[in-house]
Formats: C-alpha cells, structure tokens, sequence
C-alpha cells in the first residue's frame, strides 16, 4: 500500500513538473500548428504557404528559435471548411501548442477568434494564440477584435485605399466581382466605400458575389464585364477563383486591366501568361523584384536560394516578419506560455528583412507595415513561375500612410 501511494505521488509530481514546463516545452521544440486548405480547390495555395513556412522556419531555427528551442509547424488540413479547422484548433490545444496560424478563409479566421476566446477564457492552464497570417476581413481586428487575436497581414479596408488610390486618373468605369463569403463582402463594401471617398468620378458599372471555389467557367462572367464597358475588373478573388478569371479575361481578349489583392500568389503567373503584359496589378506585401529595386542585396540572396530549391515564387516576405515577431515576443516574455507571449507582442516593433519599420499596433493587434502594387510585365529581373514575365513595384506605401483608425474595443485578461 505505502508504495502504491509513493508511486502514486510520483506521478502527480511528474505531472506537475511537465505542467510547470509550460507549452511545448516538455518536447524540446515550440510547436505552431498551421491550419490551411492542403487539399481540395485551394490545396495549391495551402501548400505553397507551408512550404514557404517551412523554409523561413528552418532560418529562424538556425539563429537559435526562442528560448534555446526550434519552432515547430504541425500541419493540420482544414480543407477550407471552418469545421476542420476547429477540429484542428481542438488538437493544439490538447496537446499544449501555444500558437495556431491560419491564413486562408475569413470565415474561418472569424470561427477561430470565437473558439479561441471561449477555450481560453474556460482553460487558463492551455491557452493559445491564433496568429492570423492572411485572414483580411476589415472586421476581424475591429468590431471583431480579440486580444488572442493577432493579425500579420493588412486588413481589406487598407488594401482597398491602396487599390482606389492606384487607379489612373483616365479610368472612370470598373467592375466587382467577389467571393460570396466574409471577405469577399467585405472587398466589396470597403472598396466601393473608397472609390465614393477617394474617387467619386468613378462609376461601379457591375457588382457581382459568387459562390467560393464553385464556377468552373468564368466566360459568362467576362462577357458580361465587357458589355458593361468597365474599364477595369477589380476582384479580391483568390486562388482558382482568381487564376480562373483572369485566365478568361485574358484567353477572351477583352480589352481590360486587372486590380487584385492576389494575382501574385501561387497559380497566379501562369494563369495570366503573356497574354496579361501590363495589364494585371496586385496589392502585396512582397515581391521578387522589390529587394533588387531597392538595392537590398540579403533579401535578394534570400529569394534565389529560395528559388533554387523550390518551383515556385517566395512572395511570403510577410511570414518571415511573423516568425521573427513570435522569436522576439517569446524571447522577451522569457516563456512559452501565450499570456506572456501575447503581452510581448503587443505594442512590439520590428524592422523586417527588407529595412522597413514595422509594429502590432496595441489597440487592435493588427500589424502596420508597408505594402507594395506590382504589375506584372516583362523586362523584370526576376520572372515569375517561369512565364518571361515578373511583378514590377509599380508603388510603395509606408506604414505611415497605411494605418487607418479602429474601432476595436478589445476585452483584456487579467494578467
């Protein structure tokens, strides 16, 4: 009996060792569990996005991870379903992973907030971060806002003052098209907001929302963009979505320019073709071309090592911030533990591999930094998913002249 009991208190004293350990720690590595679609219609993407992870956190590591330990990304598919990745979030948080990161899908990324607030506020002892890596919806770091949420990308309204401000002067009709779902809705109202505040002359001759990963033909669609007489198609549209679209635009040879938000993302290059010279723009925060264009010669080095290993464009600059953002908020909170980390993080700034200043704004957690229009043309350095034709920075805006106002009235844990 006597020693049933000491084994017994053994064991509740090596539990409670590995509880004290903190989160992930007990593994030797700090565990970030990725949640994307990996497979189905935006598989492409998905992939793409932990490949080029993979790649920065195999750089992160080489320079020590955090705490004298490796970050670790645990992939779970989510197949664009906002179910599966709440099935994911479950798992990270049975097993004690401080962080979650998705980025594809708004309505997943507004799934995740709720969840997450809720699992945290009832389990104290394994909390976790979602850190949003491309999830834009406006409201999700306004009305929406959580202090366990922190996005990394800028959000829809921000990339819509840049897109009415790009316009030329001599374009004076476009047209909407949208995924129906909340980003695409949220595309459609922000930019229709800043073509009436910022370009009142412009008339949005066609506005249409259709339904996510379903239309396989987009030709209607095109005929009905050219019976409009818009000038311009502007689309938030991403993925085959995307690559669809413009693939019909261009094949039908209708007289138009393009105005996205991911034309430059995996799929998107060979979609357009030589055919799209000049005519396709994309707001982005990273280009192949943007490190020669300023004369950064380490972010330069870093693509084409990039390059030579993989089939495809590095055009994730913005992931490379975010892993930099967790090592330095996790070396300075001096623990795993998502509390810490998250009071780390906030208010924090970073100079990002390319030189610019960058900073998680306290307020709402959304990250302010620079962003970049490209077009895409030939005669660049660098071409894009081997087409002879690249993304040339046609504008850079400063974090400065990116912020805009919140109205996040954020719920804060007691520390």
């Amino acid at each position: 009996m006597a020693m049933r009991i000491l084994a017994r208190a053994a064991g509740v004293a090596l539990l409670a060792c590995v509880a004290l350990a903190g989160p992930a720690t007990a593994q030797g590595t700090i565990k970030i569990a990725y949640t994307d679609p990996l497979s189905g219609p935006f598989a492409q993407v998905g992939d793409a996005n932990l490949k080029q992870m993979q790649y920065i956190l195999d750089y992160i590591n080489s320079k020590g991870g955090a705490l004298g330990k490796k970050f670790e990304l645990v992939p779970f598919d989510n197949k664009s379903q906002p179910s599966d990745a709440l099935i994911a979030l479950k798992s990270a948080t049975d097993q004690n992973i401080p962080f979650i990161m998705q980025c594809s899908g708004s309505n997943i990324a507004a799934a995740l907030i709720e969840a997450v607030d809720k699992h945290n506020s009832r389990n104290p002892e394994s909390r976790i971060i979602y850190v949003n890596c491309g999830a834009v919806a406006t409201e999700l770091t306004n009305e929406k806002c959580s202090f366990w949420h922190f996005r990394f990308d800028a959000h829809v309204a921000m990339k819509a003052e840049v897109m009415a401000r790009a316009l030329p002067k001599e374009v004076t009709k476009v047209y909407l098209l949208n995924q129906d779902y909340l980003f695409g809705q949220s595309v459609q109202r922000d930019v229709k907001a800043f073509l009436a505040k910022l370009r009142p002359d412009v008339q949005v001759v066609g506005d249409e929302l259709i339904p996510l990963g379903k239309i396989k033909d987009f030709a209607p669609y095109i005929t009905k963009i050219k019976a409009s007489g818009a000038q311009v198609l502007i689309t938030g549209n991403w993925g085959p979505d995307m690559n669809l679209l413009i693939k019909a635009g261009i094949d039908s040879g209708i007289d138009l320019r393009y105005y996205t938000l991911y034309a430059h993302i995996a799929g998107g290059a060979v979609a357009i073709g030589p055919g799209g010279d000049g005519k396709v723009r994309s707001v982005m925060s990273f280009n192949e071309n943007v490190a020669p264009e300023i004369g950064n010669k380490e972010a330069e080095e870093w693509t084409k090592a990039f390059r030579d290993k993989y089939p495809f464009d590095f055009y994730a600059a913005g992931f490379r911030t975010i892993f930099e953002y967790l090592q330095e908020a996790t070396n300075k909170a001096g623990s795993a533990d998502p509390l810490k980390i998250a009071l780390a993080l906030e208010g924090l700034k970073h100079k990002d591999f390319l030189g610019y200043e960058t900073v998680m704004r306290k307020d709402d957690h959304q990250l302010i930094s620079e962003y970049f229009v490209g077009t895409f043309k030939k005669g660049v350095k660098y071409d894009s998913e081997k087409t002879g034709l690249g993304w040339a920075t046609e504008a850079t805006i400063l974090a400065k002249d990116l912020e805009q106002p919140t109205s996040c009235k954020m719920t804060r844990p007691a520390k």
